[in-house]
């Protein structure tokens, strides 16, 4: 099985992190391959962002179908151009907060999503609306922290999330755990051992539910609006070798 992680943002420190907390769970049958956005911004952290980086991510998933990639996954906790992708691939895409809210409903009766910024808290809630997560996520929390200070070694980051979710489990009454970020995907078990609580990077969950779906043999439904796009019209200006 090939399993294409895409990180849509060009800081490849960040997908080779990203890179090894898929490698760390995936079964030894599975290749990953882990790849960055080759076009837009080093870091994802608003609406204008996502758009721009979603360019390069569907160019990854272009490049992933000629390579044989048999599902994907969009290490993005905003889940940029999910849709998009599930249209022009053939096997199971997942985002990863899509995948880390199933999860965290599946180990706690209610959970909270620690981020980075605070205007990332509004995209988080908007895709647990469009998910059917509100009832059960308590809260969406920011640490006000900017997604490149993730990959500092010298920043304060690790103490200021870790400090974020002692409070989601003090005052939310939060059963778990969600961590908003790929860029955080590093901290999961360790964070789990020293709270007590299940706490959840989507990067692993979405790598071992592309796994299942895969064995299941189950694909991306092609018959009404995840159909292969439209073709047989003209693509003009910069985008034109996107055209399908």
């Amino acid at each position: 099985m090939r399993i294409k992680v895409i990180n849509p943002n060009t800081t490849a420190s960040m997908t080779a992190k990203i890179a090894a907390a898929a490698r760390a769970i995936a079964l030894p049958s599975t290749e990953i391959i882990a790849a960055s956005g080759t076009t837009g911004p080093a870091s994802i952290e608003g609406n204008y962002d996502e758009a721009v980086a979603t360019v390069g991510l569907l160019e990854e998933v272009r490049r992933g179908e000629a390579q044989g990639c048999d599902g994907y996954v969009i290490a993005c906790f905003g889940d940029p151009g999910l849709l998009a992708a599930r249209e022009i691939a053939s096997g199971p895409v997942l985002g990863i907060a899509e995948a880390a809210f199933h999860a965290a409903s599946m180990v706690a009766t209610g959970f909270s999503v620690v981020t980075t910024l605070g205007r990332s808290t509004v995209i988080c809630e908007h895709l647990l609306h469009r998910y059917g997560f509100e009832r059960i996520c308590r809260r969406v929390r920011a640490t006000d922290l900017p997604v490149l200070e993730l990959e500092n070694p010298r920043s304060d980051s690790r103490r200021i999330i870790t400090e974020e979710c002692r409070r989601a489990l003090a005052e939310d009454r939060a059963g778990a755990i969600v961590l908003g970020c790929a860029g955080m995907a590093d901290l999961a078990r360790d964070l789990s051992d020293e709270l007590g609580v299940p706490v959840i990077d989507g990067v692993a969950v979405a790598v071992t539910m592309v796994e299942g779906l895969v064995r299941l043999g189950l694909k991306t439904a092609k018959n009404f609006d995840l159909a292969y796009p439209i073709t047989g019209k003209s693509w003009t200006g910069r985008l034109a070798d996107m055209a399908p």
